[in-house]
């Protein structure tokens, strides 16, 4: 995995020592990255990173210069490695690391971001639930966009405010504004 465009761009994210962190491919995360980039400008805005593994997303967000990235992750190993690469990166000033489970974070959040971005396990059993979750939960600010990865056995293209919703390969990546 590596940083694809921004002041890190070329870096490389350690790999997850976790059987059970799925790095988003660097195909997906282009077209993830080049569909925000055509519609915003990164400079102040947040990023929420839920089911954070490597990082390789909020990292990909601060390269092109998002101001905070919250990372969410439940497994102790992998946050461990995470804020290692954070410090590496240099951005430990940048970023919160929240070792928690992604629905109990979701239920105490009270800060709302301008980017949430959601790559969960394929099989984790509020995915269904997951965009009602995050745009009626006051999550997501005015303007904001949520992306959420997921695999076929899903699917929102019915959802009132799925924007888009394109495979690439086995992921489909669904976008979601307010």
């Amino acid at each position: 995995m590596r940083i694809i465009a921004g002041t890190f761009k070329g870096k490389s994210i350690p790999a997850a020592t976790s059987q059970n962190v799925r790095p988003t491919s660097d195909r997906t995360k282009e077209a993830i990255f080049s569909y925000l980039d055509a519609r915003y400008v990164w400079d102040g805005h947040t990023v929420l990173d839920l089911f954070a593994g490597t990082g390789n997303l909020g990292l990909e967000a601060l390269s092109r210069g998002v101001s905070s990235v919250d990372f969410v992750e439940a497994e102790t190993d992998v946050v461990k490695r995470l804020y290692s690469t954070c410090h590496t990166f240099g951005v430990e000033s940048q970023v919160r690391i929240h070792n928690v489970d992604v629905a109990t974070f979701l239920e105490q959040c009270s800060q709302a971001f301008d980017f949430i971005l959601a790559d969960p396990p394929y099989d984790w059993p509020l995915i269904p639930e997951l965009p009602s979750i995050i745009l009626d939960g006051n999550l997501l600010l005015d303007g904001g966009t949520f992306i959420l990865e997921h695999d076929r056995r899903h699917s929102f293209d019915e959802h009132p405010r799925c924007v888009r919703s394109k495979p690439y390969g086995r992921t489909i990546v669904s976008i979601f504004e307010p």
